[in-house]
């Protein structure tokens, strides 16, 4: 692992908007059959409020004019099913992974492509350009205790943060408003992790937590692994809870609209959309945009490879960054 590179970020970013991108594991978009696709029998007034409804295979794109979403391909040109170690480091670095090393791997990067992570991610791109940059997911001390170990399979989304001297959010954080449970209510910190002293959270007043933690920083992401297990447990009424608790967090996040904040959704391959496999699918991923530079994405995001570039795109424009100051 390369040492922090300490000189790389001379100039301090002072932004007129703040970045949310809200990171779902394993979500594509699949046909509208209620029977095999949880989006269509799940309870998801806040999405469908937001975007104009539910895409399906049928009906891929939506525009309301405010915001959109559009199917984006993590096939990649690349045979074989979409996996996360070479989806993620796609979304996160806009470099085809998967033809990089010519298969889809997973769950975690791959050897080959570490380096690219290391390099490429968006967290340390950003950060060199002087963002104040952020990931919310709080980690538990069984946690740190496996990477003191010095355990390697680690995420992308870790990797990248433990590569770019992203501190990680611990229980401490979570406790006082500074960090999101991966599962947003926290109750898996209770039932699993054997923290008695966290209370489950009520997902809308967690969303509402992370617009506040999304407004003190420049750039935040959150990820949400509960719909790939979800997707691989084949289990419609875990899936449908699944999706209705990220609606009612999603609800809590654009509850004081969108002044000042963009919100972007996006995921490394398909799954839970289509609960016939096990499997992950051949499916476009789901991407939309919603808030203030909403516009400044449409007609640029066509695969996962586009995504962070076009974040990193948007970060340099003149509309997103008000001025820069010399430390």
């Amino acid at each position: 692992m390369k040492k922090e590179n300490l000189t790389a970020a001379k100039w301090r970013v002072s932004l007129n908007s703040h970045f949310l991108f809200l990171f779902l594991d394993g979500v594509g978009i699949g046909e509208r059959r209620k029977e095999i696709n949880p989006f269509f029998s799940a309870s998801l007034p806040n999405f469908i409020n937001l975007f104009g409804g539910i895409p399906s295979l049928e009906l891929s794109e939506l525009n309301n004019g405010l915001s959109f979403i559009v199917p984006t391909d993590a096939l990649l040109g690349v045979e074989g099913l979409p996996q996360s170690g070479t989806g993620q480091t796609s979304l996160f670095t806009g470099v085809n992974a998967a033809r990089v090393i010519n298969s889809h791997f997973g769950p975690y990067p791959h050897s080959e492509i570490r380096t690219i992570l290391e390099e490429k991610n968006i967290f340390r791109v950003l950060k060199e350009l002087g963002a104040d940059v952020y990931f919310a997911n709080a980690y538990p001390k069984q946690f740190f205790e496996y990477v003191e170990r010095g355990q390697r399979k680690l995420s992308a989304t870790t990797l990248s943060c433990l590569m770019s001297g992203i501190p990680l959010c611990d229980d401490e954080s979570l406790k006082k408003g500074e960090g999101i449970s991966a599962d947003i209510t926290g109750e898996r910190w209770r039932t699993d992790l054997g923290y008695d002293d966290i209370e489950p959270q009520k997902p809308f007043d967690v969303g509402k937590r992370m617009r506040s933690i999304a407004e003190a920083h420049d750039f935040t992401m959150f990820e949400f692994f509960l719909t790939d297990h979800a997707g691989h447990e084949q289990d419609m009424e875990f899936a449908r809870k699944v999706l209705e608790i990220f609606d009612e967090f999603l609800g809590g996040v654009i509850e004081g609209g969108f002044s000042g904040l963009t919100v972007l959704i996006s995921s490394d391959h398909g799954n839970v959309e289509d609960l016939s496999t096990r499997a992950h699918t051949l499916n476009p991923v789901l991407t939309g945009v919603a808030g203030e530079h909403a516009g400044f994405f449409e007609g640029k995001i066509h695969s996962i490879t586009d995504i962070a570039p076009t974040i990193v795109d948007l970060f340099k424009s003149k509309g997103f960054i008000k001025n820069l100051e010399r430390i």
